[in-house]
């Protein structure tokens, strides 16, 4: 309790790990998807009634937060990024990846030389979809693409 104020109970299916808190709170962090996120909150509720620990009877899942990984078959110039895009982050000494940031909807990007991309913050799909598709359209019109690695 002196470390971390909850309880992590680990699900093996679907792979998630919930944070149970003393005020009610749950969170379930690692879920692949929405459905498992209601999956593995079902498990942690019934696990709660069977052990008297607890008995939920009305409660409200709620998207709080979206990590999403892509990788687009080209290489990016992170240099390129930096210096044409706003709202871009690049120290290559401290980290080797660029960060991006998106107000509306609000995300933070961090995209590599390799391709891969990682989208956090949003809270529904779409805005991922929406984000990663406006980000590649703004690469192609800079010339920030280069060819694929082999």
């Amino acid at each position: 309790p002196e470390q971390f104020p909850g309880l992590v109970y680990r699900i093996k299916d679907p792979k998630s790990a919930t944070l149970i808190f003393s005020s009610g709170k749950i969170v379930c962090t690692g879920a692949r998807s929405v459905k498992d996120v209601n999956t593995a909150i079902k498990k942690v509720v019934k696990v709660l009634e069977e052990k008297k620990l607890g008995s939920p009877k009305k409660y409200k899942i709620e998207v709080q937060n979206i990590v999403a990984s892509a990788q687009i078959p080209a290489r990016l110039d992170l240099d390129k990024i930096a210096f044409e895009v706003e709202n871009s982050e690049y120290e290559p000494n401290q980290f080797p990846g660029l960060i991006y940031r998106t107000k509306d909807p609000k995300a933070a990007l961090l995209l590599f030389g390799s391709g891969k991309i990682i989208c956090a913050g949003t809270r529904k799909i779409e805005d991922v979809e929406y984000v990663i598709n406006h980000l590649l359209k703004v690469l192609k019109s800079i010339g920030a693409l280069k060819k694929p690695l082999k």
